[in-house]
């Protein structure tokens, strides 16, 4: 019998890999942003709101394929690899289902820009930039169905490797594309999506090749039977993808309008609003890898028919997340002026920033529990209720809240963060005690984790 250290480090073990890779995501729009410093202003700005406008349609379109943890996870589980393969094949055909309208909404907002009320200089080159981007979209999307078949087979650490390489070639791509050297022509803003896309690409045939190379040395080639379409399954996962994708754009959503609010309270208030909100999203990326694993824990003992092992994971994994976030919280709460120093000097901003990392600090742990209670009932094939209860909690609750309080009260940006804190609290607590109640049931055989259709079997 296992023991729960043993346990722990294999918990361990799985999420490292995906945390780096979900740090690797973060840092590839970054190294975009610091490799057309040299643009000046406009190209700083073209490339940030070009990523914006790109960032929520392709997380949407990365969420429709969440179905791949529990159902990859649970065939494997039961050692059903054949059955691994179909699911990949019908992941990968959702990807190309919804590229083109992805696509052609993005390529949609660049062509809009002018209308949201940006600077125009801005116009032009965030047109191109989101042009040129939205190529990427089907590498993307391949990348992602390829990730969870990876990272459901316990093959996490692959998505490190390509990450890494990514933002290798990514770097070296915006260096040479975007100022010409090595005799091609200087494209400024252009060459930086180019230099993107050529990434994604990479890292689309890179996570492929590990797939076919893993299968062929268990002797499960994964090309010889590729499965065709099956819409039965295609409907299945889309029936766990979709809450997931909603979820995903609810919560980002979230974040993004109170920014808008922040940008309404004051200068100040925005610029402290951004860099305490970058701390939490760096902080988030831990619990958000340790997420994937539990959805993959509990995925794999549930296909085992183990269903104390599916629980006892999913706990311990939010033991861990939780452990991690109250640490985040201590440093948060102990050096708030010296973290926020990092980025400005302004006596304003540093004291208003301040402020608001105290705030974080309030909303970490629930933050972490939030986030991992979604990875362990993903694993349970249970994407409606997180959905569900981020719905109600940020739009229906917590925003209110906070425009009540900034704007009603005069609290200012901290009013909005109390609003997310409220929110966040009440996430946390209705996924907690789901996840206790589903996974009790599960133990006591008044749950069955979402069954996959017959024809898959």
């Amino acid at each position: 019998m296992r023991s729960w250290k043993q346990d722990l480090w294999s918990m361990v073990k799985l999420a490292t890999p995906v945390v780096l890779a979900e740090l690797g995501w973060m840092l590839q729009g970054i190294v975009d942003v610091i490799m057309v410093g040299r643009l000046g202003p406009i190209g700083i700005g073209a490339v940030a709101l070009g990523n914006a406008l790109y960032y929520a349609p392709s997380l949407f379109g990365i969420g429709l394929i969440l179905g791949l943890d529990t159902m990859v996870s649970q065939a494997y589980g039961r050692k059903d690899y054949d059955a691994c393969h179909r699911w990949l094949a019908q992941g990968v055909y959702i990807a190309l289902l919804a590229t083109p309208p992805l696509m052609l909404l993005v390529w949609s907002l660049g062509q809009m820009v002018g209308h949201f009320g940006v600077a125009s200089a801005l116009v032009e080159p965030t047109s191109h930039y989101v042009s040129t981007l939205v190529w990427g979209t089907l590498p993307l999307l391949l990348y992602a169905a390829s990730r969870r078949y990876l990272q459901a087979v316990g093959q996490s650490r692959m998505v490190t490797i390509t990450f890494v390489a990514a933002n290798i070639v990514n770097w070296a791509g915006n260096w040479v594309l975007i100022y010409g050297h090595f005799g091609m022509p200087a494209m400024g803003v252009r060459g930086s999506a180019l230099s993107t896309v050529l990434s994604r690409v990479m890292m689309a045939v890179m996570l492929l090749g590990f797939a076919w190379r893993y299968e062929r040395r268990r002797g499960h080639p994964l090309f010889a039977h590729w499965a065709g379409p099956h819409w039965h399954q295609i409907r299945h996962l889309a029936r766990i993808g979709l809450p997931a994708a909603l979820q995903i754009i609810l919560e980002i959503g979230a974040f993004g309008f109170s920014t808008v609010l922040a940008g309404k309270v004051s200068p100040i208030a925005l610029a402290a609003h951004q860099i305490a909100l970058n701390y939490a999203a760096l902080a988030y990326m831990v619990p958000l890898g340790i997420s994937a694993a539990a959805s993959v824990a509990v995925g794999h003992a549930v296909g085992a028919g183990d269903p104390e092992r599916a629980r006892s994971d999913g706990w311990l994994a939010m033991i861990l997340g939780v452990s991690f976030m109250a640490v985040v919280a201590v440093f948060f709460v102990a050096l708030p002026r010296p973290l926020i120093a990092l980025y400005t000097t302004d006596i304003a901003v540093l004291t208003e920033g301040a402020r608001l990392l105290w705030l974080a600090a309030a909303f970490a742990v629930f933050d972490g529990v939030q986030t991992i209670g979604t990875g362990a009932l993903r694993g349970l094939g249970l994407t409606r209720v997180p959905m569900l209860s981020n719905l109600f909690g940020y739009w229906a609750f917590g925003l209110p809240v906070g425009i009540a309080l900034c704007f009603w009260k005069g609290w200012g940006v901290e009013g909005i963060w109390i609003g997310l804190t409220a929110a966040l609290i009440v996430i946390a607590s209705a996924l907690f005690f789901y996840w206790r109640s589903r996974s009790a049931a599960l133990v006591n055989g008044e749950f069955a984790a979402h069954p996959a259709p017959a024809e898959s079997l």
